[in-house]
C-alpha cells in the first residue's frame, strides 16, 4: 500500500495555508461583530501571512481534475461582501494602477469588499474541498495554487495596499 503521508497535499506549505484561511474565513465570516478598527487591524496582519502561504503552495496536477467542486454560490458571496463593504463605507473603493509594467494602463477604482469577498471564495473553497477525500484534496491544492497565481494573490496586495491607507488615515 502506497504511503500517501509523503504526497504533496499533506505537505507542510498546505497544512499552513489550511490554518492560516481557516483564521482567515473564520474571522471574514464573523465582521460584522467587530470594529471597522479590529477588521482593518486583523486584516493588515493576516493577508501578508496568507500571500505568503499561499505563494508556497506548488502547482500540483490532480489525478482526477473532474472531483473539483465550488462550494461559495454567488449569494454567499454578495452576502459577505455588502457586509463587509457596508462596515469599511465610506472608504470601501481605492484607485490603483491595474498594470504596473503597462505605461498606457489607467489607474482603476477597486473595491476593498470585493478583494476580501473574492480571498474569502477562494479560501472557502479550498477548505472545503481539502475536507474530502484525498483525491478532491489534490484538486483543493491545485486549485489553490492556480487561483492563488491568477487572482487571489493580486486580490490580496489589492487589499493589503487599501488597507495600509486605512491604517494611516486612522493614524493621523
Amino acid at each position: 500500500m502506497e504511503d500517501i503521508s509523503s504526497h504533496p497535499v499533506y505537505s507542510r506549505q498546505v497544512v499552513e495555508l489550511l490554518t492560516v484561511a481557516n483564521e482567515y474565513c473564520l474571522f471574514i465570516e464573523k465582521a460584522e461583530e467587530y470594529s471597522k478598527a479590529d477588521i482593518i487591524n486583523y486584516f493588515r496582519h493576516v493577508l501578508p501571512l496568507l500571500y505568503l502561504k499561499a505563494s508556497l503552495v506548488p502547482p500540483l496536477t490532480p489525478s482526477n481534475p473532474e472531483e473539483s467542486e465550488r462550494y461559495v454560490i454567488e449569494e454567499v458571496w454578495e452576502s459577505l461582501f455588502n457586509s463587509i463593504r457596508n462596515k469599511f463605507y465610506p472608504d470601501d473603493h481605492f484607485w490603483m494602477s491595474q498594470d504596473a509594467h503597462d505605461e498606457t494602463t489607467d489607474i482603476e477604482k477597486f473595491s476593498l469588499g470585493e478583494c476580501l469577498a473574492d480571498i474569502y471564495q477562494d479560501m472557502k473553497d479550498f477548505l472545503m474541498l481539502y475536507q474530502k477525500k484525498h483525491s478532491s484534496r489534490e484538486n483543493a491544492v491545485a486549485n489553490i495554487a492556480m487561483w492563488f497565481r491568477e487572482r487571489s494573490g493580486l486580490s490580496i496586495i489589492r487589499a493589503q495596499y487599501a488597507l495600509h491607507l486605512l491604517y494611516l488615515k486612522d493614524d493621523r
